[in-house]
């Protein structure tokens, strides 16, 4: 049966008025086209408890006991893997019948809803120390050192792949309409290397590796794009130049040429990748070209050069804003200590 519309507080309390007066329930329910039995309710509530008003309602007992909510929120914080399949059979072993919405419910009510797992770098136990080091030292550091900062690295992007990922508004049963698809081929029909840097005042240099790098051509790169960056992005003295830990990076002929160089490095620690902000800069450039939708390779590397170019300063300055993200990984390092003890 269909749920009927509630009366309004001022019909109600009419309904109270007409009985203080002596009207009848039938007479009421004709004067204000109800059904008798409504107005005798009204009538029974407002003398029972003084009051039209809706009063609090208990509803249906929950069908999992507070012991049952507790002993499946402690298996989910001791595994958070675990599936909703495996919360409903230990109930059931328990004696309590359930559906998997009523544990999804429960656990919601709980402050804990079902995400997608972070893919995060794997981390030893020695990379853990880097970054809980590496936080600790740069926790404190004020927004101008992170303003003297020029990041850099390397990223792949294919023609059509996961980078042209987009949503569609389709109806029911055309999901393969060619205008709701996105053509994929092997391999990704091919993709670019490039190398890029950036610093809080904007977009540096970004050229395309056509080789296989290794140090010698890496230095290279360094030597014909990143200072042209850094006095195009008009760097204070002192300016720090960051890059990962990649073999080619590290080297000893790169690091000696740094050094010769006089450029200052960052320190950087291992298994890092999250940290550097470049990989949201990526993310950027990426979603602009998959929006121009490039038909080969020549394209593909004309649209990357234009999209970088226009992305402005702001984007870049709001990518500096690192306190947070440091923040964050020292949290993540207290998290990652407590499970190596």
């Amino acid at each position: 049966m269909a749920k009927t519309k509630e009366l309004s507080k001022d019909t109600r309390n009419k309904i109270v008025d007409l009985h203080q007066v002596g009207k009848t329930e039938s007479a009421i329910g004709k004067q204000l086209g109800l059904k008798k039995s409504t107005v005798g309710a009204i009538i029974r509530k407002w003398k029972t408890y003084k009051t039209t008003d809706n009063l609090p309602r208990s509803g249906a007992p929950r069908k999992i006991s507070p012991r049952g909510v507790k002993m499946i929120t402690r298996t989910v914080s001791k595994n958070p893997r675990t599936t909703r399949g495996d919360l409903v059979n230990d109930l059931q072993r328990a004696g309590t019948k359930v559906t998997k919405p009523t544990i999804s419910n429960t656990l919601r009510r709980q402050g804990l809803k079902s995400c997608s797992a972070r893919r995060v770098p794997l981390l030893k136990p020695v990379h853990v120390q880097a970054r809980l080091k590496f936080a600790r030292e740069h926790l404190d550091d004020p927004d101008e050192d992170w303003e003297n900062v020029i990041w850099s690295d390397e990223t792949k992007i294919e023609l059509f792949g996961k980078n042209s990922t987009r949503r569609v508004w389709r109806t029911k049963n055309a999901e393969l309409h060619p205008k709701n698809t996105i053509p994929t081929v092997k391999h990704g029909g091919g993709n670019i290397m490039l190398w890029g840097c950036f610093s809080a005042k904007g977009p540096g240099r970004l050229i395309r590796v056509k080789e296989r790098m290794n140090g010698a051509m890496y230095r290279e790169i360094l030597s014909e794009n990143l200072l042209p960056s850094a006095r195009a992005l008009k760097m204070k003295r002192g300016w720090v130049f960051q890059h990962d830990n990649d073999p080619k990076h590290t080297a000893r002929a790169t690091k000696e040429w740094l050094r010769k160089k006089h450029f200052k490095v960052l320190e950087w620690p291992s298994q890092s990748p999250d940290l550097n902000p470049i990989e949201n800069l990526w993310r950027e450039l990426k979603v602009r070209v998959a929006q121009r939708q490039p038909q080969n390779i020549t394209a593909l590397e004309e649209i990357c050069m234009e999209e970088w170019a226009k992305i402005p300063a702001t984007v870049c300055e709001n990518l500096e804003d690192l306190q947070k993200t440091f923040d964050l990984c020292h949290c993540q390092q207290r998290v990652y200590n407590k499970v190596l003890r």
